[in-house]
């Protein structure tokens, strides 16, 4: 039930990202974009985190999986199969990226930690 809980909490976090936060932010400037990342990624944090509705078993990307998906995903249901294909190249190059700041992490992390305990 954790995993469920977990995959309805980060949909709902990724629909709002994607459908609020723009639209307070273009009608209220960088003002509207604070208040809605205050709004939006708090009260899911504090549902997620708090409350308990976020599995916390294993590895898991938090609620950046669920806004990234709904990234992704929304503009294929609104306008078409085209616009996942067109943005493959940056789906690519982000997941190269996360790739080189998850080993440079680790590194870091047994560079700080792993020679301190030998």
């Amino acid at each position: 039930m954790k995993h469920f809980g977990t995959v309805i909490s980060t949909a709902i976090a990724g629909m709002f990202v994607m459908s609020v936060w723009g639209a307070f932010a273009n009608e209220y400037g960088i003002g509207g974009g604070w208040f809605a990342a205050t709004l939006i990624i708090g009260t899911m944090w504090y549902l997620n985190h708090v409350i308990g509705c976020h599995n916390n078993d294993g590895a898991w990307v938090d609620m950046a999986l669920g806004i990234g998906v709904a990234g992704f995903t929304r503009p294929i249901f609104a306008t078409g199969l085209q616009a996942g294909i067109d943005s493959l190249p940056t789906l690519f190059w982000v997941l190269v990226g996360g790739a080189i700041g998850g080993v440079c992490a680790y590194m870091l992390e047994c560079k700080v930690f792993c020679e301190k305990e030998a």
